[in-house]
């Protein structure tokens, strides 16, 4: 009888270590980045012209818990331009927020750091006529 109860312990200590194996938070993954759709120009023009450089931004989520980053998307994390506003609303627990994307100076890319915390964050990049404002729909694990 004795053999038998020792038995049933092992097994339940054998499946609540498989459970909490399987139940654990999983480390984050890799970063990602998600691009934003910016016309830099008039008419939509999305290479730019001759007086506005083409705009390539994204927002860098996954690399911190609960942080976004907006950045360029070209080489070396430039294409952004510097001084945006973005304002951002996280659609899981109603947080809101703006930013100013930094200088780009100095040889270091324009970005803007986001603290979001974990869910569905919409962000906007709030930019002059006659380019067409940014608008992105992101998780930010």
């Amino acid at each position: 009888m004795r053999y038998k109860a020792m038995r049933y312990k092992t097994a339940a200590l054998a499946m609540s270590a498989v459970a909490a194996f399987l139940i654990a938070p999983g480390t984050a993954s890799a970063a990602t980045i998600v691009p934003f759709q910016i016309e830099p120009a008039m008419y939509g023009n999305p290479n730019g012209s001759f007086d506005v450089p083409p705009v390539r931004c994204g927002v860098e989520v996954g690399k911190t818990r609960g942080v976004a980053t907006v950045t360029g998307l070209m080489r070396q994390r430039w294409g952004c331009l510097p001084y945006l506003w973005i304002r951002w609303v996280n659609l899981s627990n109603g947080r809101t927020g703006t930013a100013k994307m930094s200088s780009g100076l100095n040889g270091i890319p324009a970005e803007a750091i986001l603290r979001t915390d974990v869910g569905q964050v919409m962000l906007t990049l709030d930019v002059r006529s006659p380019m067409t404002p940014g608008v992105a729909v992101v998780w930010v694990p």
